[in-house]
């Protein structure tokens, strides 16, 4: 028996573009083997063209992809064999039961016996209601058979592109123990989602892009310890006088407007610090209303994401403040 492969899945220089909008600009991924791991983006950084490039729907411009310790380009159908699959909304046969759904997509791949569609029936909620039509199905049940089909063969590596979407709460709980536990049996599984917080909860390693590329990757808790920041709240008509204050105590750290109208700044600075910084702002006269230490991948993905925002400028003396805090437009 052949030993599983050390890395999941590797893009090297992955290109592709749309016309001339660019959708990947040279995507470099690294996926360990029996990880969860968390594909982070904002909207129209890349995520779903990446998923559909790794499962074969498109093809790169240039740039290499390798799954499973395998290159895609030699036997794409081989490989993809051992990959399941959940891109955009799910693909079903309304007018079939959840069951006949898995029996139809079992009959394109690997033979598929009735106890394994049974067991996933069971896995994804949906046992006592295998034998209604999809089409008397909720958002959320509809996701949960997509997940089921992705997961027929078994596979290896599973691609979910938001798995959670229109799940419940419970729903969400038992999609992140299931992802879990199969990580923990050696599969690996990559999530694309706009939930961060469960992506949190799920991840072991986290790849965030931008504009097509990858901006940091690497173990949560790694990425969480080095990304520690000090947010704080001061009046908007006092955010540019802090700014230097606080780029003072960050060093070589950022200092950013993370909400400008309410008067939030965020700054890399260690969580212990976060009484220097309220004494430095109060002894030039600034007293923060909100002070918040420690770092979550939200943080960390709205600061590697998020445009450059300038400082607003200060108000003329006699102008009516406006929106950015100058005078009135």
């Amino acid at each position: 028996m052949t030993a599983p492969a050390a890395t999941a899945i590797a893009t090297r220089d992955l290109k592709k573009r749309y016309g001339a909008q660019v959708a990947l600009a040279g995507l470099d991924l690294e996926v360990p083997t029996g990880v969860v791991y968390g594909f982070l983006g904002p909207n129209g950084a890349g995520k779903t063209t990446t998923m559909r490039l790794l499962t074969g729907l498109i093809r790169p411009d240039s740039g290499s992809i390798s799954l499973l310790g395998r290159d895609f380009r030699a036997a794409p159908d081989h490989v993809l064999y051992d990959v399941g699959a959940l891109i955009e909304a799910p693909s079903l046969y309304p007018h079939l039961s959840a069951r006949d759904n898995l029996v139809v997509f079992g009959a394109t791949g690997k033979r598929v016996s009735g106890a394994r569609i049974d067991e996933l029936l069971d896995l994804v909620g949906l046992r006592d209601r295998a034998r209604d039509r999809v089409s008397h199905y909720s958002m959320g049940m509809k996701q949960r058979l997509g997940i089921a089909v992705a997961m027929l063969n078994d596979p290896s590596l599973l691609l979910l592109d938001e798995p959670a979407n229109g799940l419940d709460p419970g729903g969400i709980v038992a999609l992140r123990d299931t992802m879990k536990a199969l990580a923990a049996s050696g599969k690996t599984v990559l999530i694309s989602s706009h939930i961060l917080p469960e992506v949190q909860q799920m991840a072991d390693i986290v790849g965030i892009v931008a504009a097509g590329r990858l901006v940091t990757q690497g173990p949560l808790d790694q990425l969480l310890a080095s990304q520690a920041l000090v947010r704080v709240r001061v009046r908007p008509d006092e955010v540019a006088a802090a700014m230097p204050l606080l780029a003072g105590l960050a060093g070589d750290g950022r200092v950013q407007v993370a909400d400008a109208a309410a008067g939030w700044l965020s700054a890399r600075i260690a969580a212990d610090r976060a009484a220097d910084v309220n004494r430095t702002l109060a002894t030039a006269g600034i007293y923060a209303s909100g002070l918040e230490a420690g770092s979550d991948l939200e943080s960390l993905f709205l600061e590697l994401t998020a445009p450059p925002v300038p400082p607003p400028a200060l108000a003329r003396p006699g102008a009516t403040p406006g929106w950015n805090g100058g005078g009135a437009a």
